[in-house]
C-alpha cells in the first residue's frame, strides 16, 4: 500500500510539474546551460541562416546605428531642435528620385487641368443651359441649373470638370432675389483657376531645388517662355528679349521678396498684382489699348525701352553704372540731392571695383529706384522712400527730419520762379496729413495708414512733387474737363 501511494504521489507530481519544479528541485537559469549557450552563439554568428534571416540582422544592425547616431546629435544639440536638412547632392539617387517623383507629380496635376477647347465646351454648356433674366438680359443660372450643367459637363468633358461645380462654388457667387448667379462670373473663375495653376506647375518645373521659391534666373526663364503666347510682345526683337526679361522679372522681386534674399515664393507670384499685369498683355494691341496703358504697364515692351533708354541716357561715362551726379539728372533733376544721397546710403552696395569706398548704382538697384518712385503709394515703395528719408535709422522722423528734408525742395523751388512758403507752414501741413499715433514723431506705420504716403513722400524728395501737391486743385478740375471733353 505504501508503495503504491509513493508510486501515486509520484504520478501526481510529474503530472503538476508541467506547472511547477517539484519541491526540492530547480530548474538551472537559460543561460546557464550549455545547449542555450551554444545555440545563442551559433545563431549570432549568421552561420547556417539562409539569405533572409542574413538581411535581416543587417537591417536591424543598419536601423540601430542610426538610431544612436540621432541619439548622439540630440545629445549634443541639446534641447534645440533640427531645422535644417542637408539637401541631396546633385547626381544621387536622391536627388534623381527627387526629381523623378516631381516630373511625374506635375505632369499628373497638368493632365487634370482643363485646356482651351474643354473651356470652350464648358461654355457652351453654360449658355445652352441657361436662363435669360427679364430685366437685365443676363444669362443666369440657378442651383438646379448647375447641378445639369455639370452633369451634362461631365459626360462631355470628363471628370476633371467636375471639382468646379461643387456647392460651395456655388455660394461664392452674388444670388438674385431668385438664388440665381450669372454664368459670365462662374466661367471667369473657372479660367483664372486654370490659368494660375498651370502657372504654378511652370513655376515649379522651373524651380530646381524644389523650394516653393523662384531664384532671377528661374524667374527670368519663366518670363521668356511666356513671351510667344503675349500678343503685344510676340514683335519683340530677338536682342532685347534677355534685357527685357531682367527688367521684367525685377518687378516680381521688388514686390515679392521684401526682405532682399534673392528669390520670391511661388505662392506670393501667383496671387501677387504683377502677374495679372503681365497676362494683360495677352490682350491683341491692335484693340482698345492706348499708348498711355502701354507706358503704364511695366511689363509692355514700351515701359521697358522706355526704362533702358532712361538708363543710357543716364550713364554719361558708359560704364553701366551710375554715379550720383550722374542719378541727380533723373525727373530732369528735379529729385533733392539729399535724397540721392540717402538712396545711396540705403540702397546700393559698395562696389568690388575702384576701391572700397567707391559706390555705383548698377542696373538692378536702378531698376528698384524708379519701380519705388513710380509705385510710391504701395507698401513696398513708400519703405523703400522710407528708407531713404529716416535720416538717421531711428524708424521714425520728426520735425527736425521734416525741417531739413524739405529745406533741399524749398531751394529749388525758388530756384524755379515760384513764389515764396513757409517751411514751418509745410511742415505742419505733413503733420496734419499724417496725424501720427505720436504727435512727435511719423513712423512708417503713420505714413502707411493715412493713405497719403505717397504724396507726402514726392513733397519731400521731389520739387515736382510739391508743385503737383500745390496745385492739386487746378490739377483736378483739369482732370475732370478733359474727362467732359472725350
Amino acid at each position: 500500500m505504501s508503495t503504491a501511494s509513493a508510486d501515486g504521489g509520484d504520478a501526481g507530481d510529474g503530472a503538476s510539474s508541467a506547472g511547477a519544479a517539484p519541491a526540492g528541485r530547480r530548474i538551472p537559469p537559460a543561460s546557464s546551460m550549455p545547449w542555450v549557450r551554444n545555440l545563442r552563439r551559433f545563431v549570432g554568428t549568421g552561420a547556417g541562416l539562409g539569405s533572409e534571416a542574413l538581411m535581416e540582422l543587417e537591417t536591424k544592425r543598419i536601423l540601430l546605428e542610426i538610431f544612436k547616431e540621432r541619439q548622439r546629435k540630440s545629445a549634443e544639440a541639446g534641447s534645440i531642435p533640427s531645422f535644417y536638412k542637408k539637401k541631396p547632392e546633385d547626381g544621387s539617387i536622391s536627388n534623381r528620385v527627387q526629381r523623378l517623383a516631381k516630373y511625374r507629380f506635375l505632369k499628373k496635376q497638368s493632365e487634370l487641368l482643363l485646356n482651351a477647347d474643354d473651356l470652350d465646351a464648358m461654355w457652351v454648356c453654360l449658355r445652352e443651359n441657361c436662363v435669360i433674366d427679364d430685366v437685365t438680359g443676363s444669362e443666369k443660372m440657378n442651383y438646379e441649373d448647375f447641378c445639369h450643367i455639370a452633369t451634362v459637363c461631365t459626360e462631355q468633358i470628363g471628370q476633371k470638370c467636375k471639382r468646379f461645380f461643387s456647392p460651395s462654388n456655388f455660394m461664392k457667387f452674388e444670388k438674385d432675389d431668385s438664388g440665381r448667379i450669372a454664368i459670365l462670373p462662374f466661367y471667369l473663375y473657372v479660367m483664372r483657376t486654370v490659368s494660375l495653376t498651370q502657372a504654378r506647375i511652370d513655376m515649379s518645373e522651373l524651380d530646381e531645388d524644389s523650394d516653393g521659391f523662384l531664384q532671377p534666373h528661374e524667374m527670368e526663364a519663366y518670363i521668356r517662355g511666356l513671351i510667344p503666347n503675349l500678343a503685344q510682345l510676340r514683335d519683340m526683337p530677338s536682342a532685347f528679349v534677355q534685357m527685357y526679361c531682367r527688367i521684367a522679372a525685377r518687378k516680381f522681386f521688388f514686390f515679392c521678396d521684401p526682405h532682399r534674399r534673392g528669390k520670391a515664393c511661388i505662392k506670393k507670384v501667383l496671387l501677387s498684382n504683377c502677374l495679372q499685369e503681365l497676362m494683360e498683355l495677352h490682350q491683341e494691341s491692335e484693340e482698345e489699348v492706348t499708348d498711355t496703358e502701354q507706358a503704364e504697364n511695366w511689363f509692355s515692351l514700351t515701359s521697358a525701352q522706355r526704362i533702358c533708354d532712361m538708363f543710357l541716357a543716364l550713364d554719361k561715362d558708359t560704364n553701366g553704372t551710375l554715379s550720383k551726379q550722374e542719378l541727380k539728372e533723373y525727373a530732369d533733376g528735379t529729385l533733392t540731392e539729399i535724397f540721392v544721397e540717402r538712396v545711396f546710403d540705403e540702397h546700393v552696395r559698395r562696389s568690388k571695383v575702384g576701391g572700397g569706398n567707391s559706390r555705383e548704382m548698377d542696373f538692378e538697384s536702378f531698376l528698384d529706384f524708379v519701380l519705388a518712385l513710380e509705385n510710391k503709394d504701395t507698401p513696398e515703395g513708400l519703405t523703400y522712400l522710407f528708407r531713404c528719408l529716416d535720416l538717421n535709422g531711428r524708424g521714425f522722423l520728426t520735425t527736425a527730419d521734416i525741417h531739413t528734408l524739405f529745406r533741399d525742395v524749398h531751394q529749388k523751388w525758388i530756384e524755379g520762379g515760384n513764389y515764396e512758403l513757409c517751411i514751418e507752414d509745410v511742415r505742419d501741413e505733413i503733420w496734419d496729413m499724417v496725424k501720427p499715433a505720436d504727435p512727435l514723431r511719423i513712423a512708417l506705420t503713420d505714413l502707411l495708414s493715412c493713405k497719403q504716403g505717397g504724396t507726402i513722400a514726392s513733397m519731400l524728395i521731389d520739387v515736382r512733387g510739391f508743385w503737383a501737391h500745390d496745385n492739386r486743385e487746378n490739377l483736378l478740375q483739369e482732370e475732370e474737363e478733359q474727362v467732359e471733353e472725350a
